[in-house]
């Protein structure tokens, strides 16, 4: 005697295909790593530093959104946190205030590329970009401004600032 029902597959196991679909499809739209080291290899703080500064310069030109933190879209914070977490640093906070009590406040003399810069008015903290070396005596840094602008290289245009690494 034949069967005529149809073979329906368990339900676990077409949830299991759904989210594999689901993580694949994730998977595919992040963007690749920039510049990454060599697998297998074990970066010094300051290599990751570096590398977070790289991933930063890639990302020169991208619209300022607020509350977005990559990788298409950034706001001041969001575009330090998806840099620093891409290079390795898994536990920096979101925020830029708590990304300035997280930091270790370093002089303003000791600043390497990809060290913090924090910006603070009577309320604090409230601006975070990253330090992007010298030009012409001023020093540059890279940052996601405010809206309707883009991530972009600028002058440090004010004194109210100190620095901060994860070195």
């Amino acid at each position: 005697m034949s069967d005529n029902r149809t073979h329906r597959p368990a339900l676990g196991h077409s949830i299991r295909a759904v989210l594999a679909g689901i993580t694949a499809a994730a998977t595919l739209t992040l963007a690749p790593p920039v510049a990454s080291p060599a697998q297998g290899t074990t970066l010094t703080r300051a290599e990751k530093v570096r590398h977070a500064y790289r991933i930063a310069r890639n990302q020169l030109g991208d619209p300022y959104r607020y509350g977005a933190a990559g990788p298409r879209a950034f706001d001041c914070s969001g575009l330090s946190y998806y840099s620093y977490h891409r290079a390795g640093f898994w536990r920096l906070p979101r925020t830029s205030s708590r990304q300035a009590r997280f930091a270790r406040h370093i002089h303003r003399s000791r600043m390497r590329l990809g060290d913090l810069v924090f910006f603070y008015g009577g309320g604090g903290v409230y601006h975070v970009a990253m330090f992007a070396g010298w030009h012409n005596g001023h020093r540059i840094i890279i940052h996601s401004p405010h809206p309707g602008a883009r991530v972009r290289r600028e002058r440090i245009w004010t004194q109210n600032w100190f620095a901060g690494t994860l070195r």
